[in-house]
């Protein structure tokens, strides 16, 4: 009689994610991951390294710069580029608030996130990408979990929520107009929780702020605020000293820390298992509206 053969649910989500990174391949011309030096990014980039070995990652990997990233991200990225020997494409906020496209926001709680859309878009049509492809998660915030696989954006890098594809029995649809072009999301149906798993059984390297260690924050919009030159304080703000770590990573003046003693990955994933809010509530700049993530994603965010 012949023995059934299971895979554990590790596997089975490192089996679609690299089908859907084989397929992106296959269907496009010259896709690209968004790299953010995140521990979601990270894990595409190990997973399209295990899809194409032993031939090295066909795809570039394109970091959207706003000036204001954690130092620890910027040398993480560098170090990873390197050591995969792919080639990075970098877009600069900088450089288009210089160019007078974008306009720098001033106060007390000014971010470059949501200017990164237009960086990121004239990034994509510069290098003519066809597919960028991300680390979002439908369990982080419910718009993207209204995002498919496949996500079609239309010739001015819009994303419609109710204008996408079916995507029956993982049958996934690449193709689009002059102009148009796609994000693909290869862990979509991962779990913060498998991407902690994931990153322990693989024993994939990220960048240290994801593990508890002292630092000067500040108190704001709920979360403890790294305290960097980029961060407007006022006389309100006061400065203290906590054991943090990062759930998640994006600008240093919008990713809150939350207070841990997790400096290991067994105790991390024993910390998320405890955890009853989204990792992306610490994030000042999904705190603005109600629906601020669809509001950008709407406009061409990641």
């Amino acid at each position: 009689m012949m023995k059934q053969y299971f895979l554990n649910y590790l596997d089975e989500l490192e089996s679609e994610a690299i089908y859907i990174l084989r397929e992106i391949w296959a269907q496009f011309q010259n896709p690209a991951i968004l790299f953010s030096g995140g521990k979601d990014s990270i894990v595409v980039t190990h997973l399209a390294k295990k899809a194409f070995f032993p031939a090295k990652i066909p795809f570039a990997l394109m970091h959207i710069d706003t000036g204001h990233n954690f130092p620890e991200t910027i040398q993480f990225r560098n170090s990873l580029v390197e050591q995969l020997g792919v080639r990075l494409i970098v877009g600069s906020v900088q450089q288009s608030i210089d160019n007078g496209r974008v306009m720098e926001e001033r106060g007390r709680n000014a971010t470059r996130n949501a200017l990164q859309i237009s960086t990121l878009l004239h990034t994509i049509e510069d290098n003519k990408i066809d597919c960028a492809i991300g680390g979002g998660r439908r369990d982080e915030e419910k718009a993207r979990a209204k995002e498919r696989i496949f996500s079609h954006r239309d010739e001015f890098g819009h994303w419609d929520p109710k204008n996408q594809r079916p995507e029956l029995w993982n049958i996934l649809n690449g193709k689009y107009f002059e102009g148009e072009h796609f994000r693909a999301f290869p862990i979509s149906n991962w779990t913060e929780m498998d991407v902690w798993n994931y990153i322990t059984r693989e024993n994939i390297k990220i960048p240290s702020l994801y593990f508890a260690h002292q630092r000067q924050v500040v108190w704001r919009n709920g979360s403890w605020i790294p305290n960097s030159q980029f961060l407007s304080l006022d006389a309100s703000d006061e400065i203290l000293c906590k054991k943090i770590r990062f759930r998640t990573l994006g600008d240093i003046t919008i990713t809150g820390g939350i207070e841990s003693d997790a400096d290991t990955l067994d105790k991390i994933v024993l910390e998320v298992a405890a955890m009853r809010h989204t990792e992306r509530g610490n994030r000042s700049d999904d705190k603005r509206s109600e629906t601020a993530m669809e509001d950008r994603k709407r406009k061409g965010y990641f």
